[in-house]
């Protein structure tokens, strides 16, 4: 058996380090592909403070926007996406960006006012990519935030790793029922109503929903003193579901890595996951919701309420590795001291 669990480790590591070649090769080939001035304007250190500027709403972020690029450095872009997401969650985040043309038309904007700007995207470089360094890359704007940290040949982490939708559901027009972010609205419910009345008094922490998810743009995202329900209370039906929610957001990512997370939030023990809501029980327009599931590890985040909850925003962070992790920023700097 241990002999099995050896097999199974070493392969899982040796699948880990071919994704982050992957994505080693899909950056250099991204960064080869800028100008020198573009240089400049997207790769900067791994120790820079920048690496923590993570938010979800139109504003000034560093890094080479698509607007900035061309045909084939916007390909290049996608393709290093595709090396560190699932292709559910790169489908979603291509479908969010487009999302912006619709709310620009909603808002009746201007052509020439950008707040609202399917080219509005980022990417930024953090350290220098190879088999043998840290470093690590973001990809951010509107609604989207995924920041991702490699150690040498090993993809450390990819959370922050936000997602947002407005309209949550398109209510007219050529792309009516559109809903982009309908697995992780659904799948939250199908968790709550699957739960007895004595069980919703625990899971229920508030009657209204909260303005945003908690963790917002924080650098540190835990929760102190969970609430809800845990794990252990529930039926072995209802683990399922609250098992099938939280590997909806761990497989934002590329399976191997998801696999690996997965791991690490079952070694670090089920029985210790709290499921919580706020808000309406039941899913309607103009009805808030917000929804956590939380940890040791991990923490992820469902909050629908802006819009005449219309307007979805869904996070999961890693509490051991958000960024990187301080111990991969303390062995980046000390490599670079020696």
């Amino acid at each position: 058996m241990k002999q099995y669990i050896f097999i199974v480790t070493s392969f899982m590591l040796l699948s880990l380090n071919s994704s982050a070649q992957k994505a080693v090769t899909a950056a250099n080939y991204f960064i080869d592909l800028l100008s020198k001035e573009q240089k400049v304007e997207t790769v900067f250190p791994f120790d820079t403070d920048e690496r923590y500027n993570f938010h979800f709403v139109p504003i000034d972020r560093k890094g080479i926007t698509f607007n900035e690029m061309n045909n084939i450095q916007k390909i290049a872009a996608f393709d290093l996406l595709k090396t560190c997401l699932g292709e559910d969650a790169f489908h979603k985040t291509k479908e969010i960006m487009q999302l912006d043309q619709l709310l620009k038309e909603l808002e009746m904007r201007k052509p020439e006012d950008h707040y609202r700007d399917t080219g509005n995207y980022h990417i930024t470089v953090f350290g220098i990519p190879s088999a043998k360094t840290i470093w690590g890359w973001r990809f951010e704007g509107h609604h989207i935030s995924f920041n991702f940290s490699f150690s040498k040949q090993t993809l450390i982490s990819g959370t922050p790793g936000f997602l947002g939708s407005n309209p949550g559901i398109v209510l007219s027009g050529a792309q009516k029922g559109k809903q982009v972010l309908k697995e992780e609205t659904e799948m939250g419910f199908n968790l709550l109503s699957s739960l007895t009345e004595p069980q919703l008094k625990k899971t229920i922490i508030d009657s209204i929903a909260y303005k945003d998810i908690i963790s917002f743009d924080k650098r540190v995202a835990m929760i102190k003193n969970p609430e809800g329900i845990r794990y252990k209370e529930l039926t072995n039906e209802q683990q399922q579901l609250m098992l099938q929610l939280i590997s909806l957001y761990v497989h934002r990512y590329t399976k191997i890595f998801a696999e690996a997370m997965l791991k690490k939030i079952h070694a670090n023990g089920l029985d210790d996951i709290w499921f919580a809501w706020a808000g309406d029980s039941h899913s309607m327009m103009g009805k808030g919701t917000y929804y956590r599931v939380q940890g040791p590890t991990f923490l992820i985040e469902y909050d629908n309420t802006q819009n005449n909850a219309n307007h979805v925003h869904s996070v999961i962070r890693d509490l051991q590795n958000d960024f990187g992790g301080d111990e991969l920023l303390k062995h980046y700097k000390s490599d670079h001291v020696h």
